[in-house]
């Protein structure tokens, strides 16, 4: 079973890994290393989330070793459930609310400081839309970048390719379909903008 390491040396040494975190078309489903990845991942999230009120600290040491790039002073709650630890960035402080999902091997990257509501998901794979390249299992991943002190609300959805700037607020329930500037309040199915922050 393949084990997570550094996303330079899997790129280095995996065509698939390289061509899925450069948004190139892959099949994931024909290739020889990705779901060996994705199993690793899963199954680490599974055990964290099994073991995290009885002991947090291996939770938060598997949690970091599972995720590289992860800064100090993350906290999170689980169910967590992730299908790449490599190519996740998130950074200091930021608090992950319970049923937080990413699915598929775009690189996100979540600033600090941030407020992730429960049932989020963010997804970065798109599947090939002609029916027959759709069929033989042809995907590829888009980034997903969210800004420093970003509060998402409950039940977001982000989908792949999107950039939420820095210090915004994305409603409850929305999904999030194109970028969102900094400072502004964004709502709804698809997702606008309504106002600028205010002060309280």
């Amino acid at each position: 079973m393949t084990t997570n390491m550094d996303l330079a040396e899997l790129i280095e040494r995996d065509d698939d890994v390289r061509a899925l975190f450069a948004g190139d078309w892959i099949r994931y489903r024909a290739s020889a290393s990705l779901p060996d990845l994705t199993w690793y991942a899963q199954s680490t999230c599974a055990r964290i989330n099994r073991i995290f009120f009885d002991d947090p600290d291996e939770a938060q040491r598997l949690f970091h070793e599972l995720v590289p790039g992860a800064g100090e002073g993350i906290d999170f709650r689980p169910p967590l459930n992730l299908d790449y630890g490599v190519g996740l960035a998130i950074g200091d402080r930021t608090f992950i609310n319970k049923d937080f999902l990413i699915v598929g091997g775009g690189a996100v990257t979540i600033g600090a400081d941030c407020l992730i509501g429960p049932r989020c998901s963010i997804y970065t794979p798109n599947h090939a839309e002609e029916r027959t390249r759709r069929r033989e299992g042809w995907e590829r991943a888009s980034s997903v970048t969210i800004g420093d002190n970003v509060w998402i609300g409950g039940s977001v959805t982000i989908v792949p390719g999107v950039t939420i700037g820095d210090d915004s607020i994305i409603g409850a329930g929305s999904v999030v379909t194109r970028d969102v500037p900094s400072g502004v309040v964004a709502v709804g199915n698809p997702c606008r903008v309504v106002r600028p922050i205010r002060a309280d």
